[in-house]
């Protein structure tokens, strides 16, 4: 029962960490793909006299990534419903060249001011328009829903963290004094730790499988069935198998600095 608890002790806390973790992974992929999905809706207008490229707009803002031009002929159009007296083609002629504008990435207000300012200076452009307004609030939401994951996933880190100093206390006294009299007899340090690697190395694995193992559910069972729309909809971003690399790599990491503590604070003569 003593060896089922010290394992508890330390597997919990461990357990913890590695949930917080993975949902810090699973939410930060939610939110880059709303990002990405974001960066798509939103869009520049751009009036010129001049044809331009998209190396020419690069020139002036280096987060302008693509720059489609609009077909002027609909425009022509449209406009030749309402001129009956005047030939398309001198419509076509006097329109200025139109163009849509798509960013690298989801910029805040102001730095989407700054483009729009940089773009008026530009010889040529008459007329720049911004949209996604409406945008604004879901993009505004998600910040705020990343701040409250990672605020709550670091308390949780660090009482998570406290408990695991806590339990390596309890193994420094538990083995100090079996560690001092192998180092009396020359046993090296992996040696005298050997047991402690053991039992960490063992809650780093059950740590691991079980937080790999109940986002695979979540993933594979649970949300294709849920019947709840956004798990539906991001079922691929709840796990992917890169996650168990860095997970297993966080547990043995803590793990390793548990251990190596431990075994440093029980070198000295005995008391």
């Amino acid at each position: 029962m003593k060896s089922v608890r010290d394992h508890l002790m330390f597997l919990l806390p461990l357990l913890a960490i590695l949930l917080g973790v993975e949902f810090f992974l699973v939410f930060n992929r939610v939110t880059q793909n709303a990002e990405e999905k974001l960066r798509q809706s939103y869009s520049i207008l751009v009036v010129s006299e001049k044809a331009m490229s998209l190396k020419d707009f690069q020139k002036v803002d280096r987060h302008i990534a693509e720059a489609a031009p609009i077909p002027k002929k609909q425009i022509a159009k449209e406009i030749a419903r309402g001129m009956k007296n005047t030939p398309d083609r001198e419509i076509l002629a006097a329109l200025p060249h139109f163009y849509t504008l798509h960013l690298d990435r989801y910029l805040s207000q102001d730095q989407v001011e700054k483009i729009r300012q940089k773009l008026l200076k530009v010889p040529g452009i008459k007329k720049v328009e911004t949209f996604g307004e409406n945008l604004r609030a879901k993009y505004n939401l998600f910040i705020f829903l990343k701040i409250i994951l990672w605020s709550f996933v670091g308390l949780m880190g660090l009482v998570s963290l406290f408990l695991v100093l806590k339990q390596m206390e309890v193994w420094q006294l538990a083995h100090r004094e079996r560690m001092q009299v192998m180092e009396i007899f020359g046993a090296p340090m992996l040696l005298r730790s050997g047991v402690l690697f053991r039992m960490g190395i063992v809650d780093a694995i059950l740590a691991t499988a079980i937080t790999v193992g109940l986002f695979i559910f979540l993933r594979y069972e649970y949300a294709p069935r849920s019947g709840i729309e956004i798990l539906m909809d991001k079922q691929a971003l709840l796990f992917q198998w890169r996650d168990l690399e860095i997970l297993g790599g966080i547990a043995l990491v803590i793990v390793i600095t548990a251990v190596l503590t431990v075994a440093f604070k029980s070198r000295g003569p005995m008391e």
